[in-house]
């Protein structure tokens, strides 16, 4: 983005998400400015570049919303859509370095970069840069990538950072054969906070939704919706609370036997109730 005129004597433009001015006359004249003047505060096209910031901070967040679904729900995306998408920065940001899986599902790679031809570049397992053009790509859940050990030791040594965790997601698998008819895990029941209101606080600060009584997570798991749920306390009481047990039910609210949960709603489910109970009241002393 280029400077746009702000007044006499300045110049204004958006560096990483901040207003910033310099002056166009005098000794600092081509010099940034370490603060804004009071008149190019005020200044009509100063306000319009702060619209504009906070829309492309709502637009980033956006694209880091949308690519979680795709992965948490390895729905199959559009080649053309990835290659259409990808000039954007907040999209580019996003989607590089995820691992993607095309035609092969035994050949998944961290994309790098998208040809002017709009073939995905994929860096796969081999160290090797290949090129995928199939109708539609999916951005795999971590349960269902079969080499997630091999892929996080080489995205160690490619110095891999992702936006939207995947490979470094906390997983967790169902046991072959969970207790019968139980209908509901107890692992992380009954962590104390001192608020039914605190804990509700930390369910939405983690990005869960909190209706009633419950945290809950909604997962598409092999194109099924299921719901997993944790108690954290009547909506109007505000005294101390305790999580309480994680279920599943479908999308017909009819709860779920442990046996009948898909491999990535079981995971999302109890990352979910982990994450509510590591905030949980720990105390301190002998009597601990």
């Amino acid at each position: 983005m280029g400077w746009l005129s702000a007044g006499d004597g300045y110049e204004i433009a958006l560096v990483e998400g901040r207003v910033v001015a310099r002056a166009t006359t005098g000794r600092a004249a081509g010099r940034q400015l370490k603060t804004l003047p009071k008149q190019v505060r005020e200044h009509p096209e100063a306000q319009r570049l702060r619209l504009f910031a906070a829309w492309l901070d709502r637009h980033a967040a956006a694209c880091l919303a949308q690519v979680d679904t795709w992965m948490v729900s390895s729905l199959p995306v559009p080649t053309g859509l990835v290659a259409e998408v990808w000039p954007d920065e907040a999209w580019q940001s996003v989607l590089r370095d995820l691992v993607v899986v095309g035609d092969d599902p035994d050949e998944a790679g961290f994309l790098r970069g998208v040809t002017d031809a709009g073939e995905l570049r994929v860096v796969n397992l081999d160290g090797e840069t290949v090129r995928l053009s199939p109708a539609t790509v999916t951005l795999p859940h971590p349960v269902r990538l079969p080499d997630l050990a091999e892929l996080r030791e080489f995205a160690t040594e490619l110095g891999v950072e992702q936006r939207v965790e995947q490979i470094h997601r906390a997983t967790w698998t169902r046991p072959a054969d969970p207790a019968a008819r139980a209908a509901a895990v107890t692992e992380f029941s009954g962590g104390g906070f001192g608020s039914r209101s605190a804990l509700a606080a930390r369910a939405v600060s983690l990005g869960y939704r909190v209706s009633g009584g419950y945290a809950t997570c909604s997962v598409r798991d092999a194109g099924r919706i299921a719901e997993a749920s944790v108690w954290i306390g009547e909506p109007y009481w505000d005294g101390g609370t305790e999580t309480g047990d994680l279920s599943w039910h479908d999308r017909e609210g009819r709860d779920l036997p442990l046996q009948k949960v898909g491999p990535v709603a079981w995971s999302e489910g109890m990352r979910m109730a982990a994450a509510l109970y590591a905030g949980r009241t720990v105390e301190g002393g002998r009597d601990a």
